[in-house]
């Protein structure tokens, strides 16, 4: 794809859109860069933009930006736009920064994609495969954006490229194609963006785009429903259930076309959904030609990532687990789910800005394993409505320290205090990361007075 002297927009101008604008402007493209914010609203982004010759347009998205182009990439967090649509009937390409970033890359690419666990198996993999001697990028969702392994050595036919996808980036997928696909699982999320669940799930599945005979599609044995998503994908295989190649044996987390042999007791991540995550990772790492006992060591010594199932410490007889990555209902469940079978009861702290899904998988895992929800933020009174005459106690908290005190209260010695907020974090905080130091911060204080 050439590049020079190509009249080029960049619409969206975050991490990912900036990233764009420095690829571009480097292979001597004319960029335009179009974003809804103003020029306060991006900081230090415009200046960058403007600094690498971007012309800007800011504050909306008239109609006569989008003229004249030979190529339009769009960035992951912007809509559906209708100057998009009318560029596309004009001929013109319209592109994700995955697309473009793929037909510049040489390496096999391992995408993983799904609602939950993506960064936890995207990391484990990526630390599986540093045995492999050969130059890495690893990025995407997760990091650093895909463009960035364009033109590097990770990015030519002696590297390997490994990405956390989401279904934003794959929305534009036409070209990328992925040597190892791998999609953990598909629960309800995004449907403030998707006009239904089987829209926000065909965008995922677009990540088994191009693959041929040769390229592997890496699904759960679990769910049948899944491989009906795929027309056309690689060599099919399974991991975890009853008949995945990597499973769970006995207790022992078990690559039945392999050595390894590692118990599950021994695994430093908790949860049952994490097992599944790190049986989804040694498949996918067997398939790029990782050694046995490299994955079996990675697997034993790996302490998951911050604010995913990240235990914080123990006051009183109660744990407190930090899952504030759990930003939709179905990772909440799933967290929960991780935690079942445990002496204690769960008292949970939910809340922050609904996505338009329903609380009521939630209310039902709850009502078997909890004790206590404690909500907070925009959904709140969605929450309230969704527990009312459920078995367990509702308190609506003020602020997340405020939250953490009414968990503590409720618990009993043995119970688990669980931030699993089932809501994305933008109402009160910065990011759920910055909702989880508040949270931890919270756990500490009262270890303190303790």
């Amino acid at each position: 794809m050439e590049l020079s002297g190509k009249n080029t927009m960049v619409v969206g101008l975050g991490e990912s859109g900036l990233a764009v604008v420095r690829f571009l402007a480097e292979r001597g493209a004319r960029v335009r860069v179009n974003d809804q914010r103003d020029r306060k609203g991006l900081g230090a982004a415009a200046a960058e933009a403007e600094g690498l010759g971007a012309e800007l347009v800011l504050g909306g998205h008239p109609a006569s930006a989008f003229e004249e182009l030979d190529l339009i990439v769009v960035s992951p967090g912007v809509p559906a736009l209708a100057e998009l649509d009318r560029a596309e009937e004009r001929g013109v390409p319209v592109v994700s920064e995955v697309e473009l970033a793929a037909r510049f890359i040489e390496a096999p690419i391992v995408a993983i994609t799904g609602t939950n666990g993506k960064s936890t198996v995207t990391t484990l993999i990526g630390e599986m495969s540093r045995c492999l001697e050969r130059p890495q990028f690893i990025g995407g969702n997760l990091g650093r954006p895909m463009i960035e392994a364009a033109g590097t050595d990770a990015g030519g036919k002696g590297g390997l490229v490994i990405v956390e996808l989401s279904s934003f980036q794959l929305e534009r997928v036409s070209q990328m194609k992925v040597h190892v696909a791998v999609l953990l699982n598909i629960t309800p999320d995004h449907l403030d963006r998707y006009p239904s669940f089987d829209a926000y799930a065909a965008a995922k599945a677009r990540i088994f785009e191009r693959q041929d005979a040769g390229d592997f599609a890496v699904l759960p044995a679990d769910a049948p429903d899944l491989r009906e998503l795929i027309d056309d994908a690689g060599t099919v295989v399974l991991f975890d259930g009853r008949s995945g190649d990597v499973r769970v044996v006995d207790g022992v987390l078990t690559d039945t076309r392999s050595s390894i042999r590692v118990p599950v007791e021994q695994l430093r991540i908790r949860g049952s959904h994490n097992v599944s995550n790190a049986c989804a990772a040694v498949l996918a790492a067997r398939l790029i030609g990782v050694r046995d006992d490299d994955i079996a060591s990675v697997l034993r010594d790996f302490k998951g990532l911050a604010h995913r199932s990240q235990y914080v410490r123990s006051v009183d007889g109660v744990e407190y687990i930090d899952d504030s990555k759990a930003t939709n209902v179905g990772a909440a469940v799933a967290s929960i789910d991780g935690l079942a079978g445990s002496k204690g009861k769960i008292v949970l702290i939910a809340g922050g800005v609904d996505k338009g899904g329903s609380y009521q998988p939630l209310r039902q895992r709850m009502s078997e394993e909890g004790r206590a929800v404690v909500v907070l933020g925009e959904a709140a009174s969605l929450l309230e409505r969704a527990f009312a005459d459920s078995p367990v106690e509702i308190r609506r908290a003020t602020s997340m320290s405020d939250a953490v005190t009414h968990a503590a209260s409720l618990a009993r010695p043995g119970d688990t205090v669980l931030l699993a907020p089932a809501c994305s974090s933008f109402d009160m905080f910065r990011s759920y990361a910055q909702r989880g130091d508040h949270f931890q911060r919270a756990v500490e204080t009262l270890g303190e007075q303790a």
